[in-house]
């Protein structure tokens, strides 16, 4: 059985602010209470990929996480939707271009989902995250976690 909702969050451990995707899934898997735990999949990735469009199948609502060097502070909530952009000729997608393979493949629109973008500062290899960072990773998870409440 399919959970109805999806967190998936990208992004390298080794790579500093770029660790925040992955460690606030990592924290909203936690917390999760067991009532839920049979309604909500937990899914990390370095990068987003096409094969991550089969992961959106009967979804009822999917929460992406990612780091953003250029996004506000603390973090960004966007809805998205479908799009075809320059990543789509890559191995690595945008949420956009990922939602576009989905749509393709399905025959019908992705299930509605929220980028959740955690405003990072320093993505430098074999750096923790910057302490600027996770206060807004703090911030970020308490609107995640209300989100997940929600969604389930």
């Amino acid at each position: 059985m399919t959970a109805r909702v999806l967190v998936l969050a990208w992004g390298n451990l080794s790579r500093g602010d770029d660790a925040l995707g992955p460690l606030c899934l990592a924290a909203l898997r936690e917390q999760l209470p067991d009532s839920l735990q049979d309604q909500v999949e937990f899914l990390e990735d370095y990068q987003l990929q096409v094969e991550h469009a089969l992961d959106l199948v009967g979804r009822q609502r999917v929460l992406f996480i990612d780091a953003s060097l250029s996004g506000p502070a603390p973090f960004e909530v966007t809805q998205l939707q479908p799009a075809q952009d320059a990543s789509f000729t890559t191995h690595a997608l945008s949420p956009q271009a990922l939602l576009q393979v989905y749509q393709d493949m399905q025959g019908e629109p992705p299930p509605p989902c929220t980028l959740l973008a955690i405003r990072g500062e320093a993505f430098e290899l074999g750096e923790p995250p910057c302490p600027a960072a996770l206060a807004n990773l703090n911030h970020a998870q308490a609107w995640a976690s209300l989100w997940l409440l929600e969604a389930a």
